[in-house]
């Protein structure tokens, strides 16, 4: 693909074309861009299902550590999952996931689902809003982005979009959102590069036809007339209405799961024949401050219905595609705007916290667990938070890599930096899997003395290429980067930091070379 550059004379498109169809607002927006994609992400028939969980998802009793249980159960005593309830995962033994999520367990096993580790990002916002944009728009905590890395990537690959679409050669939305709202991971530089459908019921009505009636008065008459207009002159109202009337049978999904509804509807466009790229679809209800267990009880509460209703409705659409014929089509990854602190809290559940684990899921996806059960001191606080071990955008970066064959090139363009690149997806040439990336070892990353008093010597082992060790405290604020070069082969390294300005406590050297990264708890004591 030839690396895609934003011209001085591209055509402004900024402007909004909406349409009511049958009472359903969709929108379609422009994003900008010059040169058309020679190769790459155009040309395949791979589509991203992207899932939201809004809120703020407890990783720590989703992914739940095995290894260190102890620990884990220590810090959360009234609302840990009891070991024997945990569910066990084929050829890893490490961690397992919360009793809800049988159906996940079932991917994983099929060689289905990758799971990674502590993903987040430096110096981390507990605001939603804030924090949710950061995700959404791949900006760093200090950035403010006015574009979405998916509005970036499609706007990227198809060029002086509006202008010219639908073409044969993409004769459908770009993306596309279950939702009452757009999200900004689709805006572009020009605008937004999907359309946004509301409700799953809505939809439904939009490709039945049904129409909500209209009041017997010449407004009634005047909007009947509108509706009309608007089925008429929507760019893509024809195309998905042909979609997805071709579609009269799915495999079974769960009733009264509303993100099974979502992704139903999305299953039902991609087997009519839509040629949509990014599909994104939600559920809320994950900010557990309180009641986040059941009294006496911790594996029922609300924290257990979210997190079946989540595995429940991923099966079902794993199920469907493949009912369908599409399953090699199709990957699909989940994330939240943060973590939960490490320790609960007075109230049955858990505050904003940092990290969090990251699914992604299709039969493409190398099955495994990327990263190590968190370290879990007895020294943890109420303020502190799981280290990151993975940059989200390494997530992102690798999508793009390996999924919608993007060059590397381009993908710095996109995401507006190098990230470490992490192989989950079958189709890379890279032979790197989950499993080696874990066998590096407790001796990639050490430091002496520890506990140290003002500073300690950290030492490193590099396999060659980009190598960076930063320094986090507890609630995953970045406080130093002691490296970050490139080193032309492999070898051992060491490097001081001095932390004689820090207050006592616990800190995370984290070291990422390439593919592997690995995260060592020090501490600091006064003498």
């Amino acid at each position: 693909m030839e690396r895609r550059k934003f011209l001085k004379n591209v055509i402004p498109a900024s402007a909004m074309f909406p349409s009511l169809l049958n009472g359903l607002t969709i929108k379609t927006f422009g994003a900008t861009g010059f040169f058309e994609a020679l190769a790459g992400a155009a040309d395949n028939d791979h589509v991203l299902v992207i899932i939201q969980l809004s809120g703020g998802n407890d990783g720590l009793n989703t992914l739940i550590p095995i290894s260190n249980y102890g620990d884990y159960n220590n810090l959360r005593t009234n609302i840990a999952i009891p070991q024997s309830k945990i569910l066990k995962l084929d050829n890893y033994d490490k961690a397992g996931l919360h009793p809800a999520m049988t159906g996940m367990q079932q991917l994983y096993n099929q060689e289905k689902l990758t799971m990674l580790y502590s993903v987040g990002y430096p110096s981390p916002n507990q605001s939603h809003f804030r924090s949710t944009d950061i995700w959404l728009t791949g900006a760093d905590e200090d950035q403010y982005l006015s574009t979405g890395w998916t509005g970036r990537f499609l706007s990227d690959t198809y060029s002086n979009f509006p202008v010219g679409y639908p073409n044969a050669k993409m004769p459908d939305p770009l993306g596309i959102q279950i939702g009452s709202v757009l999200s900004t991971a689709f805006m572009g530089p020009g605008g937004f590069t999907a359309m946004a459908v509301p409700t799953d019921t809505d939809f439904y009505g939009l490709i039945n036809g049904i129409s909500e009636p209209v009041p017997d008065s010449p407004m009634g008459d005047e909007l009947l007339y509108l509706r009309t207009v608007a089925r008429q002159t929507n760019k893509y109202a024809d195309a998905i209405t042909a979609a997805a009337k071709k579609i009269t049978s799915q495999a079974p999904y769960p009733a009264n799961n509303d993100l099974a509804d979502q992704l139903k509807t999305v299953s039902k466009l991609i087997a009519g024949g839509l040629k949509t790229k990014v599909y994104m679809v939600s559920m809320g209800g994950f900010d557990t401050h309180g009641g986040q267990v059941e009294a006496g009880n911790t594996i029922a509460g609300h924290h257990s219905d979210l997190l079946k209703q989540l595995s429940d409705a991923v099966t079902a659409f794993c199920a469907d595609l493949k009912f369908q014929g599409t399953n090699k089509r199709v990957i699909g990854m989940t994330f939240s705007e943060f973590g939960r602190r490490i320790k609960s809290n007075g109230s049955a559940g858990t505050d904003h916290g940092a990290a969090q684990p990251v699914f992604v899921f299709g039969d493409y996806i190398k099955t495994g667990v990327l990263g190590n059960p968190p370290e879990l001191p007895s020294t943890i606080t109420a303020d502190d938070s799981l280290p990151m071990q993975y940059d989200f955008r390494s997530v992102y970066s690798s999508i793009l890599r390996d999924w919608f064959c993007v060059d590397p090139t381009d993908i710095t363009t996109i995401l507006y930096k190098n990230y470490q690149y992490l192989p989950f997806i079958q189709t890379t040439a890279c032979t790197l899997n989950a499993d080696e990336l874990n066998k590096l070892g407790e001796n990639l990353i050490s430091n002496y003395p520890n506990p140290f008093v003002s500073s300690t010597t950290i030492t490193f082992k590099t396999n060659g290429g980009h190598t960076l060790v930063q320094i986090f405290d507890t609630s995953g604020r970045l406080l130093a980067v002691p490296i970050d070069q490139i080193y032309d082969g492999p070898g051992a390294y060491t490097v001081i930091f001095n932390g004689a300005q820090l207050s006592a406590g616990i800190y995370y050297a984290r070291l990422q070379n390439e593919s592997a990264q690995q995260v060592r708890t020090m501490l600091k004591v006064t003498q």
